[in-house]
């Protein structure tokens, strides 16, 4: 059984930044697609970022230009690094891993979720 856990959310003002950790506990990783998606309360829960399978990167227009994706395959940890935080990032962020086809934004591209970790950016 695969499992992701995030961490590295917490409680930050605006215009600041959070860097969140995915740690898987085989190489799913490794090799393949990984997306980060986070949810806001009465929301549904939304694509942020993906790294496809040759190192590609994508995000979604909110976060472009502010949240970068990256990994390190020999650590099995997925980085999602944050900065100029806006309110409007407030969400709980889940980490994807378990690639099966598709494409990179839909959550039914992805096997496996962490359990999501908490981000609150204070105005």
């Amino acid at each position: 059984q695969v499992q992701l856990v995030e961490s590295g959310g917490g409680l930050v003002q605006a215009g600041g930044s959070l860097r969140l950790s995915c740690a898987a506990s085989v190489g799913t990783f490794s090799s393949n697609a990984v997306g980060w998606f986070r949810q806001a309360p009465g929301k549904e829960r939304e694509f942020v970022a993906g790294k496809g399978l040759r190192e590609s990167t994508y995000y979604a227009d909110p976060v472009k230009g502010r949240f970068t994706i990256s990994r390190d395959n020999a650590k099995n940890t997925v980085y999602l690094q944050m900065n100029s935080l806006k309110p409007e990032d407030t969400a709980r962020y889940y980490c994807a891993g378990g690639y099966s086809g598709g494409l990179y934004f839909q959550q039914s591209s992805y096997h496996y979720w962490g359990q999501g970790t908490q981000v609150t950016v204070s105005s």
